[in-house]
């Protein structure tokens, strides 16, 4: 529980109705996974100045912070206990200015993404970070997790669109590091302490982001190739035919593809569904037809050399998201099997086939009637894995700790060998954090842990995230 000083302390920095408590904490902070908090409170500042003053009394005492955006976080990142307080940043979601000359927007931290894209479209340009929970994440979940999402091969992930930040840090100091340009080498990148950092080095509240010139083609087709090494090349094919045009490029194997696309879902097959694999291209210009024409033409070629045997293409806006809908329709999966553990891993592109034969084996010999499903954004090196047991745990004659842990260790052992990271675009947060050694080493780790200890000496923020 807080100390009742705290919360009059808290009350007197940020207004009363600012801090929740009780029953109100848990209405309002349940996140995507259903995880309810057990913090004893929530405050929801308006301003860096108020989350400077949160963070300065509760460094004082030594008070325990979790921040919170969009909740959409899927590694138990914003999960609290009772002893810890929630800062929550969705109050503060100002748009603060676009510059159309210069291609910079300046944010505060609780913009919802989809709300930065329409303004960044209001103004003829794009900001580029595109995710399916676009119309609930946060700009400032997005830099703490630094998101990646569909147009990664393209534009890169959060990192390479954050141009500055400002922070407050655990004991209420702001650093601002706001910027809009392009080039500034004027010593230290601050804001990549910041990014992907979860919270556990300072509070992002401010950033300057990074826009682009809004296309005026978006041509997207869904193809379907015998298996995943024809895919692989028709990738390569693509990449040098469409001149730099390809923004989105996703791997969808067949069982991921039949059950998003079966009933109950409503979802529609463009494609039948018995073929070896699949894939969905869309790619980005400035001439609507001409662009249009030439992922055809593209894919005619493809198709003369075997490299996919069927695809269709979409005319309309309503095709394109029949056939986007089935690939972002993650939770069917969990719909019709409840049990189910998700991944995102990141992998050299040469051993995604050996490493999924690999899983997909080792959860049929552990769990008979489990089943692997796989999907992803193979050209930037993202599988997104989804294993269920096929079974409760009491029926598998397990408790449920040891049911995870044995799917843990057949997606993320695998990857020890290879080089391969247990997070692709996720996060660590608390759900992966025991495994965190598979993908990086112990001087590496060792650092983290002296970076943490001197931004943040008293362990408040987010503790237990990323490191134990």
């Amino acid at each position: 529980m807080l100390e009742s000083s705290l919360l009059a302390d808290l009350r007197a920095a940020v207004g009363e109705h600012a801090v929740l408590t009780g029953e109100r904490v848990r209405e309002c902070a349940v996140d995507v996974q259903g995880h309810v908090p057990g913090a004893a409170a929530l405050v929801r500042p308006r301003s860096t100045a108020e989350v400077s003053a949160v963070l300065r009394l509760c460094h004082g005492r030594g008070q325990p912070v979790v921040p919170q955006g969009g909740r959409t976080n899927l590694v138990e990142g914003t999960v609290s206990s009772p002893r810890e307080l929630i800062v929550s940043l969705e109050r503060m979601n100002r748009i603060e200015r676009v510059d159309a000359a210069g291609r910079t927007m300046r944010v505060e931290a609780g913009v919802i993404l989809q709300r930065a894209q329409e303004e960044a479209e209001r103004h003829d340009l794009m900001f580029p970070l595109d995710l399916g929970a676009r119309g609930s994440c946060t700009i400032g979940g997005n830099i703490s997790t630094n998101a990646g999402g569909v147009r990664v091969l393209r534009f890169g992930m959060m990192r390479s669109l954050v141009l500055g930040i400002e922070a407050v840090l655990a004991d209420g100091t702001v650093l601002e590091s706001l910027n809009r340009m392009l080039k500034n080498n004027a010593g230290y990148d601050l804001k990549q302490l910041f990014i992907g950092s979860e919270g556990t080095l300072g509070i992002v509240t401010r950033a300057d982001l990074r826009l682009f010139p809004r296309p005026r083609s978006v041509a997207t087709a869904f193809v379907a190739c015998r298996d995943f090494p024809a895919l692989v090349r028709l990738l390569g094919h693509l990449d040098a035919r469409l001149a730099g045009q390809l923004g989105a490029f996703e791997a969808l194997w067949p069982e991921y593809y039949a059950i998003t696309t079966s009933a109950p879902t409503g979802h529609t097959a463009v494609l039948p569904r018995d073929h070896g694999m699949y894939g969905l291209i869309e790619t980005l210009g400035s001439d609507p037809d001409a662009d249009s024409l030439r992922l055809e033409q593209a894919l005619e070629a493809a198709l003369s050399q075997d490299l996919i045997v069927d695809a269709v293409v979409a005319k309309s806006e309503s095709e394109r998201r029949a056939i986007w809908e089935p690939r972002e329709d993650v939770w069917q999966v969990q719909e019709q099997y409840g049990n189910t553990f998700n991944f995102d891993v990141s992998l050299a592109i040469e051993d995604m086939a050996p490493y999924l034969a690999r899983v997909r084996a080792d959860v049929a010999e552990q769990f008979p009637r489990g089943r692997t499903f796989a999907f992803g954004h193979i050209a930037d090196g993202n599988l997104h894995i989804i294993v269920t047991p096929g079974a409760a745990a009491a029926e598998l004659g397990r408790d449920a700790q040891e049911v995870r842990s044995a799917v843990e260790r057949i997606v993320y052992e695998p990857l020890r060998a290879i080089a391969g990271s247990i997070s692709a675009e996720h996060g660590i947060g608390l759900e992966r954090r025991m495994h965190l050694g598979i993908s990086r080493t112990q001087a590496e780790i060792a650092t983290m842990r002296a970076l943490k200890a001197a931004l943040d000496p008293k362990h408040i923020l987010n503790p237990g995230k990323v490191l134990e």
